[in-house]
């Protein structure tokens, strides 16, 4: 419960970066099912999380309400999916070390599959919306511009990274739950601009989008998790995990002295390493473009905080 209370629009995520720490050092396996159910809530956490993302994004450009409200509006949706499958929305508590809390219900699979359908449609209609926007496209063009050599040399992942050209995800270099089994492209900018995070993010979403269906039409059966003891003591040793979110690579470094809890417990938050290139990008700008490059970088203050 802890891990859904630092990036608290991430849950899912941040649930699954941790239990694929533990199990790696125990040396658990998962089934097949938990697996592609933990990719699917992964996905539609990444949509939701973007969602929130490029909604208040908008806003810190000016784009007053409309755009933020629509982007509400498609979060609450994959929110109901949450709350239908963990019975919570926001900290969902729903990975489980060896798979998931629970099998996906009955109605799960058609209500995922008719928000499927209207999400690119959204998508399509916000990027419509803003794309053509002189006002948008002055306050983001050339804006908190992050070259491939200051986003590497900051330790910068996700958007933020892939805005600027590079193509790292850790679903393709690192992949885990059998990400390898999924085809999706690696959405890129190519100024490295607030405006290329932006259309990056909507991408992410649509590809996101591709992975939902592929996992549903290929969800197997069997169980939906491992059976674990409820003391677990892992052997001792330690060991690192991560997974890509939807702000970057989250990463947990866990280490055992075969006790019930761990020895030592840190974590990667891509927010706090994120928000380290924050001068480097606004150097010479403005105040006013201060709020949009922060807003660009997508931060979680629960991530922050120290």
């Amino acid at each position: 419960p802890f891990t859904d209370r630092t990036d608290y629009l991430s849950s899912m995520s941040n649930n699954l970066g941790y239990v694929l720490a533990v199990e790696r050092l125990a040396g658990i396996d998962v089934p097949a099912r938990g697996n592609a159910i933990r990719v699917i809530m992964a996905e539609f956490q990444r949509i939701a999380s973007h969602c929130m993302a490029v909604g208040a994004f908008t806003n810190d450009t000016g784009a007053w309400q409309t755009p933020v409200m629509w982007s509400f509006r498609e979060r609450e949706k994959v929110l109901d999916l949450f709350e239908m499958t963990s019975g919570a929305r926001l900290t969902c508590n729903y990975m489980r070390i060896g798979g998931v809390a629970c099998d996906l219900p009955k109605d799960f699979e058609p209500a995922a599959r008719k928000l499927l359908s209207t999400l690119p449609g959204f998508i399509d209609e916000m990027e419509g919306l803003l794309s053509a926007n002189e006002i948008f496209l002055a306050r983001t063009k050339k804006v908190g511009v992050l070259t491939p050599e200051m986003a590497t040399n900051s330790s910068l992942t996700g958007p933020l990274l892939r805005g600027s050209g590079i193509p790292w995800d850790i679903r393709k270099a690192d992949p885990y739950c059998g990400y390898e089994q999924y085809d999706f492209d690696i959405p890129i900018g190519y100024n490295g601009d607030s405006h290329d995070r932006f259309i990056v993010r909507l991408e992410e979403m649509r590809q996101s989008v591709k992975i939902i269906r592929q996992a549903l039409d290929g969800l197997p059966g069997g169980p939906h998790s491992t059976q674990v003891p409820l003391a677990l003591r892992p052997p001792r040793g330690e060991a690192y995990a991560r997974v890509e979110g939807p702000r970057g690579e989250l990463g947990y470094y866990l280490v055992s002295d075969e006790g019930p809890s761990p020895y030592r417990f840190h974590i990667r938050p891509p927010s706090f390493i994120n928000l380290s290139a924050l001068r480097e990008m606004t150097v010479g700008g403005t105040v006013a473009d201060a709020i949009v490059v922060l807003g660009s970088i997508d931060i979680v203050v629960g991530e922050i905080d120290r």
